[in-house]
């Protein structure tokens, strides 16, 4: 089955994180795999901890819009890379969660192509999770569950930065 945490919302990665530790506690096999982040949230921890297979990009800039042309290629490669090593390795697992791959794929990181193949392949086989905004329609169509967050407030709005703990 395929779960797709959307929206311009607070919560995604802490669902997706929600439900990595159900089944974790449950005894499945469990990888969390992280795209546009260093691998450094709190939650990404917790889970390493716990037994979770944690992996994040070895490429990450930080801010992706003030990226070079150079940079975005970089990017791509690794993410290509890694989508790769998590098809191979899927078996491995009951539960992935691809962290951020709707943001990767809609800004062309990943190739939603590979991305929807993946799916395909594995969706019948385990339970797959990917979080981010603004999905495409085709990984919607895709999804067996279709959650979105939406943001009716958020501090952010009103200056204060992003707490450790709370919202990394």
């Amino acid at each position: 089955m395929i779960h797709l945490y959307c929206g311009d919302g607070k919560g995604k990665t802490t669902a997706a994180c929600g439900l990595a530790l159900r089944a974790a506690g449950s005894g499945l096999r469990v990888r969390f795999v992280q795209f546009f982040k260093s691998g450094r949230s709190a939650e990404v921890a917790a889970l390493a901890r716990l037994g979770v297979e944690t992996t994040h990009p070895a490429v990450h800039y930080g801010r992706f819009r003030s990226l070079s042309e150079a940079q975005r290629e970089e990017i791509r490669a690794c993410y290509g890379a890694l989508l790769a090593e998590v098809r191979e390795r899927a078996a491995d697992f009951d539960l992935i969660v691809l962290d951020e791959a709707v943001s990767a794929a809609g800004h062309e990181m990943i190739a939603m192509d590979a991305l929807l193949s993946f799916l395909q392949e594995e969706g019948q086989r385990r339970e797959l999770v990917l979080t981010g905004r603004n999905p495409a329609p085709a990984l919607v169509e895709a999804a067996d569950y279709v959650t979105e967050m939406r943001k009716v407030k958020h501090p952010f709005d009103r200056g204060v930065a992003a707490r450790r703990g709370i919202e990394y």
